[in-house]
This record gives C-alpha cells, sequence and structure tokens, in this order.
C-alpha cells in the first residue's frame, strides 16, 4: 500500500528521534562481525557501505574489515538529483571529498566499480524488508537500475542499530525492499 509523502515526512521526523535515542557505541564494530559472519564475502567480492554522517550507524570498522579480506570496497558517490548512485573503489588512508550534498565520497580518481552487496543506509525498517530512507530517493533509483542492468544479481542489506526496526513502514510506489538486515544484534535474512 502506498502511503502519502506527508506521512511518510511525519514518519521521518520521528525515525530520527529514534536514531538518536538508540545509537549506541560499539554497534559497527558488532555489525561489521555480524555482516561477515552472514555474507562471507570472498576476494573479489564487491561490498558498497557508505561513509556515516548525522548520528548514521557507523560502517568504517566494515570498510576495513572488507578491505583485509580481500573484497573491492566501495562507497557510493552522488552522480547528480535524480541519477542513480555511482561507486568508487575505497581503501584505507583515502582522502574522501564531501560532496555537494553533504556525503564524503572518493575522488574522480578512485575506480568505478558495480556493487555484489549494496549496504543501505535508513531511518527505519520493518519485519517485511521495507525500509524509510531520507527522502531523495537515491538508494531506490540505484537499485531499481541495478536490479534491470542484467549483469548479474544485487543484494541490498540495511544497515542500522536495532531500535530503528518498526512495526511498519511507509512505502512508495517506487520504494524497493531490502532483502537483509543487518544490526548490532544480528544480520537476517527477509523472505
Amino acid at each position: 500500500m502506498t502511503t502519502p509523502k506527508s506521512d511518510k515526512a511525519a514518519a521521518r521526523l520521528a525515525a530520527l528521534k529514534t536514531r538518536d535515542a538508540v545509537a549506541g557505541p560499539g554497534a559497527g564494530t558488532r555489525i561489521a562481525a555480524h555482516f561477515m559472519d552472514a555474507f562471507q564475502p570472498g576476494p573479489d567480492i564487491a561490498v558498497s557501505a557508505f561513509w556515516p554522517m548525522q548520528g548514521e550507524i557507523d560502517l568504517r570498522d566494515l570498510l576495513a574489515v572488507l578491505h583485509e579480506a580481500g573484497c573491492r570496497s566501495l562507497l557510493p558517490v552522488v552522480a547528480g538529483r535524480g541519477a542513480p548512485l555511482e561507486f568508487r573503489q575505497w581503501s584505507p588512508g583515502m582522502a574522501l571529498i564531501k560532496s555537494a550534498f553533504g556525503v564524503m565520497e572518493p575522488g574522480s580518481d578512485a575506480a568505478l566499480a558495480r556493487p555484489d552487496i549494496l549496504i543501505v543506509p535508513l531511518l527505519s525498517f520493518d519485519d517485511l524488508g521495507t525500509r524509510l530512507g531520507y527522502g531523495g530517493g537515491f538508494y531506490d533509483r540505484t537499485l531499481a537500475a541495478l536490479r534491470a542492468d542484467g549483469l548479474g544479481p544485487i543484494t541490498a542489506a540495511g544497515a542500522a542499530f536495532a531500535g530503528q526496526r518498526v512495526d511498519s513502514c511507509p512505502r512508495g510506489p517506487f520504494d524497493q525492499r531490502l532483502d537483509w538486515i543487518v544490526t548490532e544484534d544480528g544480520a537476517r535474512r527477509f523472505d
């Protein structure tokens, strides 16, 4: 069922308050361990995470562990408003630049790559794999494009604090479902 935009906006405000209240130290380290146990990504698997901003879960430990495991660690790059995200390779110590959208990204000299696993930020999630994002549609557009490109499967894994789970997320007609959720309490696949 499609939710009106005003309901989604109200849900975002509530979810931001909840996220700030449930954020705890060490969650990123536990998420890294749960992700590696659940996915067991081998060398050459490309995994895109995200650099934390404004209270988001911190996945920098996961990025480092992925790099150590020989995976191609990627970060999203905002190509422009209304466009799907691009993904550039990341390595520890790499200088990042702040985009016009306020996101820390690798520079244009970093190699482009297509992720096999896309770790998605969110404000809330439910038991059906629905997520409430920030409202820009970047990840929904990107997942739709990756799922339709014919270049192979893409796995969408939300990353969040366990306390960001809600009974039901508002949903729009273009919202893409998650395949997994990974929190500091564990990893779970949606059926």
